[in-house]
């Protein structure tokens, strides 16, 4: 019922510095913050699951969920990103909905899934950090 003043200041601090993180990130780390997240909540939506903790499973999931919707769907340049944009899109869908029945399901196997089609994504996406020209935009 209760949390300790060291766990209350920990989340706090934590909240701190990814807000700090967020404040001087520049738009190729935001999305890169945006996919750990993703795919930190996945973990954390299993272990949950694997210890028996439905309202932390759902939780993360949920959250999971937001990331990709508002968060990597929503920073996608449909307009000027072409085919790249529209099947990143695609995925983010198709993930999304795949959270929504793992949730649903209690089921480890799609919350794997979900991790083995966005883990690829996020390396990749972590590679070209540097890489792009200066002034272009992101997808």
């Amino acid at each position: 019922m209760f949390t300790s003043v060291s766990a209350r200041s920990a989340n706090a601090y934590q909240r701190v510095s990814i807000d700090a993180g967020i404040a001087q990130a520049d738009p190729h780390q935001l999305i890169q913050m945006l996919f750990d997240g993703l795919l930190n909540n996945v973990g954390a939506a299993r272990g949950a699951l694997a210890r028996g903790d439905i309202k932390a499973k759902c939780h993360h999931i949920s959250i999971a969920v937001r990331i990709l919707e508002e968060g990597l769907k929503g920073g996608l340049n449909l307009a000027d990103g072409g085919e790249l944009a529209a099947n990143l899109q695609n995925v983010y869908d198709y993930c999304a909905l795949r959270l929504t029945l793992a949730n649903a399901r209690s089921d480890d196997d799609i919350l794997q899934e979900v991790s083995r089609v966005i883990a690829p994504i996020a390396d990749g996406w972590k590679q070209i950090a540097g890489t792009r020209p200066a002034g272009t935009r992101l997808m």
